[in-house]
């Protein structure tokens, strides 16, 4: 296989996953990539926007114009951060969490079915190289040589961490 092809065959999955998932989401009122920021924010404590583009694989300007709508929804919250004057801390509100456990449950035969169509050992498998593929193409040179393909940051929206984990 060419790398063309394989460019071209994550990009088919990547976009059939995106639009599949903004179908399921439009329900609740949110867009496959709010239901990715929701989610991020929903796994516990306040993250820097910072953070929050590194974990949910944003650019910086499209995740700023997202907080902003999702703040003026009240499903989040953003607070000067404690210790970082130049730093802005993000949380979900109480609406916010309501609004993704609706969400994360429109979403619940889709994520088992994505893990259904592959055995466990080929989804750990496929994780561990999509991992590799994102490192490599960041030029993360510590994370392409963990021959295990772990990533230090979670991801989240595809599968439960337990259900990638088994």
């Amino acid at each position: 296989m060419s790398g063309h092809e394989l460019a071209m065959a994550l990009r088919s999955a990547y976009l059939a996953m995106h639009r599949r998932t903004d179908a399921l989401t439009a329900r609740t009122g949110l867009t496959a990539d709010q239901f990715v920021i929701l989610a991020v924010l929903s796994e516990g404590r306040a993250l820097t926007q910072r953070e929050l583009v590194a974990r949910a694989s944003s650019d910086p300007n499209t995740l700023r114009a997202m907080l902003v709508l999702l703040e003026g929804r009240g499903l989040i919250e953003r607070k000067s951060h404690p210790t970082d004057g130049r730093a802005r801390s993000v949380s979900l509100t109480r609406k916010g969490r309501s609004a993704f456990r609706k969400a994360w449950r429109k979403t619940d035969a889709f994520r088992i079915e994505l893990t259904e169509v592959l055995s466990k050992d080929d989804v750990r498998s496929l994780v561990r190289q999509l991992r590799r593929l994102t490192a490599m193409i960041n030029g993360d040179r510590a994370e392409l040589s963990d021959s295990r393909g772990v990533m230090a940051r979670p991801t989240s929206c595809t599968a439960t961490r337990a259900e990638l984990e088994n």
